[in-house]
């Protein structure tokens, strides 16, 4: 379990907004570890279970929850990897079936997986909530000193991939957020410089 989380709030409850400045030192110096690094110890399965539920706590308008979890813990995700790499060869893929090592390495993984609701909220509504799981995830997972990487690779968007995954026509993996222990701190990589990216609106 996570030491030291509270419990759930309960339905109705007052939550105060407060100033977070760990939550910013945290953001400043967060960094992704390579999913190639990443080796036991990973999060027990009551862990996992308490970071997926903070994971289910982003926004999500209309309260549809567009999205689910696929555990791949060590043994399933190698029989998982194992018929990845068996369609790719049987495709003459050898390169496909090559990058299956960031799936093979990690201990454990997390496949998040989109599942858009029909109906009045917009589809790419509920996909950016998915994609707020995932980060949500990775982030939760990283703060409580666990190495984790959010990968999409040809296995996320191949239909046949994602059969075997066990997705329905309508879905679609949004990340597979890889967790264990990193075997070495990540290095600072080069970060976008806001300039050309922020503008104001002018009328």
């Amino acid at each position: 379990m996570i030491p030291n989380l509270p419990p759930a709030p309960a339905f109705g409850e007052p939550l105060e907004i407060a100033a977070w400045p760990e939550v910013l030192a945290f953001l400043a110096r967060r960094r992704s570890a390579s999913a190639l690094t990443l080796v036991e110890p990973a999060p027990d399965r009551a862990t996992l279970e308490a970071l997926l539920a903070l994971a289910a706590r982003v926004p999500d308008h209309g309260k549809l929850a567009p999205w689910r979890f696929v555990v791949l813990e060590s043994g399933p995700k190698a029989a998982f990897a194992a018929r990845l790499e068996a369609l790719a060869q049987a495709r003459g893929d050898t390169r496909a079936a090559a990058k299956l090592g960031k799936l093979k390495s990690p201990p454990l993984g997390v496949a998040v997986v989109a599942s858009p609701v029909a109906g009045e909220i917009p589809e790419w509504e509920q996909l950016l909530s998915a994609g707020a799981v995932c980060t949500t995830l990775l982030y939760s997972a990283q703060a409580l000193g666990y190495g984790a990487n959010w990968i999409t690779d040809w296995y996320a968007y191949d239909p046949e991939a994602c059969a075997l995954l066990g997705l329905a026509p309508q879905e679609r993996v949004a990340g597979y957020i890889f967790l264990g222990t990193a075997r070495e701190a990540p290095l600072e990589r080069e970060r976008p410089a806001l300039a050309p990216l922020v503008s104001d609106w002018t009328p």
